[in-house]
């Protein structure tokens, strides 16, 4: 009888324990969330940052049941939304979607920061990653990789290129084509990737590194001339632009957007978000809108997200340090 009551209790007990397992309380004994969820967009409307939130955001409005509010708050190549976020009441109520340059970037370029990117917040997954295209306005004589190049050798400093700000994914992409490619080109840094690209468009700007999510849709309508996507592979989505390792052997650059919480949120709610997130990435019809513009569903753990963060910082160190492209 007693071997009974005692198999019943653990029976009991492990039952609680599954079902905590999947959800997150509240503190009041409701499930999370029971209502609006801010994510924080560290950039303007149109940039890809803000197109991978939004995918994301509406299979979690639907899975939830609550609202999901995206909040661009664009400017110092994302440093302010990250401020913003970093010190956000850790509830889960208020989710961070940085690309890659502002976890692993920004803190090797700016004297200065408001946060650190290690310690105020938390992984939560990669959600998506994929190349950027090396593109320029109409206007530009160069019809290949190639030809751009040796223009920018011709005239050091000449070719003018745009970026999201300082520091952003769009801006480190091109530094890195330009150390790769041993040439010199002037930076005009924008509040966003989709006013980057605007002004590619109007050729107030030559060259862009734009991520080919944010591109794609200019690239097929003949808005903007893609020369060469990021990837080491062309890109099935636009199949006939070389990539760059056919012009620079090796060259490789690819961005990538993450949900992180700040630090202090409640383990549950992390892994809840998790749980649900990589649900969503999932889904055909998700993986199907990402494929379209170009890029892939990631959606790995926290842990395994907190280690590549590292690991690319490392790397955009060198870089940053070779390219003398610190911010006092």
């Amino acid at each position: 009888m007693r071997l009974a009551k005692t198999l019943a209790l653990l029976a009991a007990l492990l039952t609680a324990w599954a079902a905590h397992a999947q959800t997150a309380s509240t503190g009041s004994g409701q499930t999370y969330p029971t209502r609006p969820v801010r994510i924080i967009v560290p950039f303007a409307p149109g940039g890809a940052t803000d197109i991978v939130t939004r995918i994301v955001g509406q299979k979690l409005t639907e899975l939830w049941g609550q609202t999901i509010v995206v909040d661009n708050r664009a400017g110092a190549a994302g440093n302010i939304g990250a401020d913003l976020a970093a010190k956000a009441t850790p509830d889960g109520y208020t989710l961070f979607m940085p690309s890659g340059s502002v976890m692993t970037a920004n803190q090797h370029m700016y004297a200065q920061l408001t946060f650190n990117a290690e310690k105020d917040f938390v992984a939560i997954t990669n959600v998506a990653g994929g190349p950027q295209v090396i593109a320029v306005s109409n206007q530009m004589p160069a019809k290949s990789l190639k030809e751009l190049i040796a223009m920018a050798k011709a005239r050091p400093g000449a070719i003018t290129f745009g970026s999201a700000g300082i520091g952003t994914q769009t801006h480190l992409a091109a530094e890195n084509f330009l150390y790769t490619a041993r040439i010199e080109a002037t930076h005009v840094p924008y509040k966003g990737e989709g006013p980057a690209l605007q002004e590619l468009v109007g050729g107030q700007i030559q060259m862009l590194t734009p991520n080919l999510g944010a591109s794609i849709g200019f690239i097929k309508q003949g808005r903007i001339r893609a020369l060469a996507v990021t990837s080491r592979q062309r890109s099935p989505q636009v199949p006939d632009v070389p990539a760059a390792a056919e012009a620079l052997p090796g060259f490789e650059n690819v961005g990538w957007f993450g949900l992180v919480a700040p630090k202090g949120t409640p383990k549950a709610i992390i892994d809840k978000v998790h749980r649900d997130v990589v649900q969503v990435l999932g889904q055909p019809d998700v993986k199907k809108r990402f494929d379209d513009i170009g890029m892939t569903a990631i959606g790995n753990t926290p842990a395994g997200f907190t280690k590549a963060m590292k690991e690319e910082s490392a790397r955009w160190a060198v870089i940053i340090r070779e390219r003398k492209l610190a911010v006092k």
